[in-house]
């Protein structure tokens, strides 16, 4: 790659070189070489707005990488606990440190009761994610030393309690909406475990979930801990460059992935099959996509031109828990759509690959899981890669955010008094 590039300025005709550091042009340079210019470049699509080391995206060959290492070794050895620590501390814990986070995360699982009666004030009918927006904004009120975000002590403290009560929260939201009776968190249990015992726990029995689908959830937490500069995380990003406390910023995060064109694709996905309804189908559901009747939902993505790696893991992981649920038949739909589609020139030519949502949302539906409650247990995992960016923006000394804008409105004019308005 060129160490810099050469700019012809129209207006004067003079040439200039602008440097590229590490893969693009800075900005800083850019605006000293030609004062008063900028970029316009809606969606951000070719803006880098920091620098991070958490985690890393080759789209054209679909590679995801937290600090270093790939998705694919995380997610066959390692459990979300330990990823959310690499993705806080930089390094994978030593296991008295693994030891020591657990103990801490586990400790800070309960809720304030008075958070139960917020929950109280919601409408029976309300929508779960709605609803952890405005939990997780609560928290605020009840941590105001978290306001003290030039403490590293502090903002560890917080840190920690954010990931241990976010399946709390969840939890309970989701309780509260069918009508049943809050269950409190079981230090015994490990984090998915202690999840799925808060989901679906039965009054005075024991609860005993399949190793198959607790190690299913562990799967999908880390696969959502983080990816990259998603709408999320810039959001918590910018939030929490004006030094806003972390409940703010991470219900700000909540409220942008409770978006349908970020969170809830999953759930479109499921629409879709369902709406395909047989095998038998599939070949003209696709044939209607291609003539411009509809999408094909969980196919193609922002930032992956290639096979989305964590849909290669989810497809694998299907099987092991319709093993012990018992098979979707929407599997075997998705399954048909995947090859047919992915036989067609038409979607090749256009690098349409699944991704993650083609297949999460089946796992969720199987696990027991509404389809309201997807986007909540997206936010569950990605609490812990929204703040090792929040930690790191402050960490960098990150200026307040403050994008620029295309002015293309009226010209100045002046004021006309209201008798004079025809």
């Amino acid at each position: 790659m060129p160490e810099s590039i050469t700019i012809t300025d129209n207006r004067t005709g003079q040439a200039i070189e602008v440097p590229i550091v590490e893969g693009g042009v800075n900005a800083a340079e850019w605006s000293k070489l030609l004062p008063g210019l900028w970029f316009y470049d809606p969606g951000f699509s070719a803006t880098a707005e920091c620098e991070s080391a958490i985690t890393y995206i080759d789209g054209e060959a679909g590679v995801l990488e937290y600090r270093g290492y790939p998705i694919e070794q995380l997610a066959e050895q390692a459990s979300y606990l330990e990823v959310a620590y690499l993705l806080l501390k930089g390094e994978l814990p030593t296991p008295a440190q693994l030891d020591a986070f657990v103990a801490e995360v586990t400790g800070h699982t309960f809720i304030h009761e008075n958070v139960k009666r917020f929950l109280e004030g919601f409408h029976y009918d309300a929508h779960p994610m709605g609803m952890l927006v405005s939990e997780v904004g609560a928290l605020s009120t009840f941590y105001p030393d978290a306001k003290d975000i030039e403490d590293p002590a502090t903002r560890w403290n917080h840190t920690v309690r954010l990931i241990a009560k976010m399946p709390t929260l969840a939890a309970a939201t989701h309780r509260f909406c069918s009508g049943r009776p809050f269950v409190y968190p079981d230090a015994s249990l490990s984090f998915a475990e202690n999840f799925l015992s808060m989901m679906w726990k039965t009054s005075g029995q024991p609860f005993e979930a399949d190793p198959a689908l607790v190690r299913a959830v562990e799967l999908l937490f880390i696969l959502h801990a983080d990816h990259e500069q998603n709408c999320s995380t810039t959001t918590m990003r910018v939030v929490g460059s004006a030094h806003a406390d972390p409940y703010s910023g991470v219900a700000a995060a909540c409220a942008a992935l409770y978006g349908p064109r970020h969170g809830g694709a999953n759930e479109a996905v499921l629409r879709m099959l369902a709406s395909i309804g047989t095998l038998d189908e599939v070949p003209a559901f696709v044939q209607s996509v291609k003539e411009g009747h509809g999408r094909l939902q969980g196919f193609g993505h922002r930032v992956y031109k290639n096979y989305d790696p964590r849909a290669k893991i989810i497809r694998k992981a299907a099987y092991d828990v319709f093993d012990v649920t018992g098979k979707n038949p929407l599997l075997d739909i998705a399954l048909k759509l995947e090859e047919v589609a992915l036989a067609d020139d038409y979607f090749i030519s256009r690098r349409l690959y699944p991704n993650v949502d083609f297949y999460s949302g089946l796992i969720y539906q199987a696990l027991g899981f509404p389809v309201e409650m997807f986007p909540v247990l997206f936010a569950i995992p990605r609490t812990s890669g929204w703040l090792a960016h929040w930690n790191e923006m402050l960490d960098h000394k990150t200026k307040i955010a403050r994008p620029r804008q295309l002015y293309t409105g009226s010209p100045r004019r002046d004021f006309v008094p209201l008798s004079g308005r025809s």
